[in-house]
């Protein structure tokens, strides 16, 4: 008996995802284990392997078509089963094969020339090349667009109408220009004409030239909440810096002994993650959601990480930083920075997060505005290091910080706190580990 195949919930907001690819046809032989489709919802990617063996009787939905989790997708059975009484659907491989004769028929459709022919009695100034190319082709003369000097036509017009596949016969150009009077040009002048007009045009065209790519899902979902968190929240940014002299001078002791104590690489980043999960505790608006006009303060520091990805910027949330160590914090913010990129996060790997870290340091932004990721309170942008001078005329690395906090929630005052209080921690990097 032929069985439906569904589509998966991939975590408890997940309401639907989107076929990126079928690997099975109607007909083929399935293997349990053959992966069946590809899938995206709107932060990561899947395989669907198949359950049971059969052959694929009918695909109800098309590559790129947005499916309802639980919905049935195909049906697999034994070859021969009508499966026709199970769905009124008619199989998406149809639509599919019907799809690419329409595609074709709609590129060589020819395109419109939007010139109008001269009117009765009004000269046709045409040159000689031109006249010629008309009567030998049999081109129709009424969709020819004049593009020369004057309103000339001129050889590249009757080839334009040709390519548009325009065509009458050498009576019916006879008659045109036999109908009107007609003005036949000296060739050299139009010649030099069109050699020089000719470059120009075709490199208007290439400045013209460009590809289209719709939104995958992980683009879709990014511009609908930065679209959301900019317009539903009154955002505002801080910024500040800090003397990373002890930062520094830190990590480059566990560049120098870290392996022999068995230490992971740590980053600065993976030093700012955990001064930011002893911090976050001690301010509970930052470390908060915004849901309906209510507060949601959360008892761990759960901070979410910006991954930049081919696909887009994804925000896996490290749980309880707060009880982890900086090695710890670090092979977790690697771990979710690798799984981010092979597209292999779940959606619930990506939720709860109670504040959010991303740092453009790395591509040497001094300072910018970070975008909340709703419904959080607040976002920390981390900065390149830059050189600056004390008063005694010493020279030190200074780290910028860039807050942005939603002011309906969170004031300035607590805001410009809790930064202080991080910078604090990380001049005394050492000093917090010992805590």
């Amino acid at each position: 008996m032929a069985q439906p195949v569904i589509m998966p919930r991939q975590g408890q907001s997940v309401e639907s995802c989107i076929i990126t690819q079928w690997h099975k046809k109607v007909g083929d032989s399935v293997a349990e284990g053959d992966i069946l489709f590809s899938y995206e919802t709107d932060k990561s990617t899947f395989d669907e392997p198949a359950q049971l063996s059969g052959t694929m009787l009918a695909i109800l939905v098309n590559e790129g078509d947005v499916v309802p989790c639980l919905d049935t997708v195909c049906y697999i059975g034994e070859a021969g089963e009508d499966v026709s009484a199970l769905s009124a659907s008619a199989p998406a491989e149809a639509a599919a094969e019907a799809a690419p004769a329409e595609e074709k028929k709609e590129e060589i459709a020819a395109p419109v020339v939007t010139a109008a022919p001269a009117e009765a009695g009004e000269r046709v100034r045409i040159s000689p090349r031109a006249r010629n190319l008309a009567l030998q082709s049999g081109v129709d003369m009424t969709k020819v667009a004049p593009t020369g000097p004057h309103g000339r036509i001129i050889e590249r017009d009757i080839n334009a109408a040709l390519d548009a596949g325009f065509v009458a016969n050498t009576a019916a150009v006879e008659a045109f220009l036999a109908g009107q009077p007609i003005v036949v040009e000296e060739e050299a002048p139009v010649a030099a004409e069109v050699l020089a007009a000719a470059p120009a045009a075709a490199a208007e065209d290439d400045a013209m030239a460009y590809e289209e790519e719709a939104f995958n899902g992980v683009r879709r979902v990014i511009a609908r909440q930065m679209h959301a968190s900019l317009s539903e929240m009154a955002q505002l940014t801080l910024n500040s810096s800090f003397d990373a002299t002890a930062l520094m001078n830190f990590r480059a002791m566990l560049k120098e002994k870290g392996e022999d104590l068995g230490l992971g690489k740590i980053s600065l980043n993976d030093m700012v993650l955990f001064a930011v999960s002893r911090t976050l505790l001690n301010h509970k608006t930052i470390n908060a959601n915004v849901v309906d006009d209510k507060f949601r303060f959360f008892k761990h520091a759960n901070i979410g990480l910006a991954v930049d990805t081919e696909r887009g910027l994804l925000v896996p949330t490290l749980f309880k930083t707060e009880e982890l160590s900086l090695s710890a914090i670090s092979a977790y913010a690697k771990s979710a920075a690798a799984k981010a990129r092979d597209g292999k996060l779940t959606p619930d790997e990506m939720a709860g997060g109670s504040f959010t870290v991303t740092n453009l340091g790395s591509l040497g932004v001094e300072s910018f505005t970070p975008v909340i990721n709703p419904p959080q309170t607040a976002i920390l942008g981390v900065c390149a290091i830059t050189q600056r001078i004390r008063e005694d005329g010493s020279v030190y690395p200074a780290m910028g910080l860039s807050l942005t906090f939603d002011h309906r929630a969170v004031d300035g005052a607590p805001a410009a706190r809790f930064l202080s209080d991080l910078c604090k921690a990380l001049e005394n990097f050492e000093l917090l580990l010992a805590k």
